[in-house]
């Protein structure tokens, strides 16, 4: 089987507006989201079997597009899409990481060899090794679903406006929410006493600035949480990235973890921070990883370090969505929530949507990525 063809079609979707229950404006640090641009990779294959992908758009829709069908096409055509370890390696561009344009691609390549084989991604991946199941035990039972648990999320609110998420996503079944924070410290620490208040003490909280504080600022956010009884699942790439000697220094000042995120954007910045101690738990995206198979190595450096990993999300249509599932679900150093927005989208590609179920998201259990895409759907909202 050979790779034939490779297209993209960038689409623009709408979050649903915080008044109509949804989370847009979704208000981090550096801007706000009400609407995102997600590049859908198309791949064929001259056996007839057609695989999905799915990334955002970086600088524009058209550079994307233009990187994605101009440089990385001539990669991966004429290439099967089971030479997956080999068509990631081989990709190499001078003075720049290309990696995250090929992660959609080698997606699709997922999809192509699960539809070929008639299995799920997840099972090709080693079957499900979710967190009910990860540890070891004396006991052959095994209760699982095929179901991840998700965080919800939510933008940078006022802190009576955010008690109200809080209390959905307790109602919901969530276990995790995840809030913005970043442009005012002392703001950030009253939204999330607010939200730890009014479900008493019932969610685990994750706080992520975007690298929007400085140490010290870091340091008394840490500090007057404990003073307040909040103890947060783990504290997002609190300063800015490659500054990982100051990241050690916050963790032995504070008993908040520390969990980096863009810092594992950048090849060997993982292996670095655990030799450092700079972290306690590590947030990875398989796009910047460059795929599936990348972001399934960097679970294992922090599985074998300890360390446990969550998912990070990026405003994920159904197509990247349902691969983060199958991932968490089939890689064992995934022990934490995988963060999700997909409740908020106001339309998807899909044919079906993702169920969403108690907190978390049903892991498709057909071939491949388990998902249809409509392809009508792309066209109402393609962009480019």
């Amino acid at each position: 089987m050979e790779i034939t063809d490779l297209s993209v079609y960038v689409v623009n979707v709408g979050v649903v507006d915080l008044d109509d229950g949804g989370i847009a404006p979704y208000v981090t640090n550096h801007g706000q989201v009400d609407d995102v641009n997600r590049a859908v990779v198309r791949v064929e294959t001259d056996a007839g079997i057609t695989g999905w992908g799915e990334m955002r758009t970086f600088l524009s829709p058209e550079a994307t597009r233009a990187i994605l069908e101009e440089g990385i096409a001539p990669w991966v055509l004429g290439r099967s899409p089971y030479e997956l370890e080999s068509l990631r390696r081989q990709l190499f561009i001078e003075y720049t990481n290309a990696d995250m344009f090929f992660a959609p691609v080698e997606t699709a390549c997922w999809d192509i060899v699960g539809t070929d084989l008639g299995k799920p991604i997840s099972e090709l991946l080693g079957g499900w090794t979710a967190p009910s199941v990860t540890g070891r035990t004396d006991s052959p039972d095994r209760n699982a679903t095929q179901r991840v648990d998700a965080a919800y999320c939510v933008g940078i609110l006022p802190p009576e406006e955010s008690r109200a998420h809080a209390a959905r996503a307790l109602e919901e079944g969530y276990g995790v929410l995840k809030t913005k924070a970043g442009r005012d410290w002392r703001t950030d620490v009253d939204r999330v006493v607010a939200m730890h208040d009014e479900v008493d003490g019932e969610l685990d909280f994750r706080l992520d600035p975007n690298q929007g504080w400085s140490l010290e600022d870091a340091v008394r956010v840490c500090a007057t949480l404990e003073d307040a009884g909040v103890y947060l699942q783990y504290l997002e790439q609190p300063i800015r990235v490659d500054a990982h000697a100051s990241l050690t220094r916050l963790r032995q000042r504070t008993a908040q973890p520390i969990g980096p995120n863009e810092d594992t954007y950048i090849a060997r910045n993982l292996r670095e921070m655990i030799e450092r101690g700079a972290l306690d738990a590590a947030v990875l995206d398989m796009t910047p990883a460059g795929g599936i198979s990348a972001v399934r190595q960097l679970a294992g450096i922090a599985e074998d370090a300890g360390v446990p990993a969550a998912h990070h999300c990026a405003f994920d249509l159904g197509i990247r969505t349902a691969a983060i599932a199958h991932t968490v679900s089939g890689v064992p150093g995934f022990t934490l929530p995988m963060d999700t927005v997909y409740y908020a989208w106001e339309d998807d590609v899909l044919e079906e949507r993702l169920t969403l179920e108690d907190g978390g998201i049903v892991v498709p259990d057909g071939p491949g990525l388990g998902v249809e895409v409509d392809e009508s759907a792309i066209e109402k909202h393609r962009v480019l």
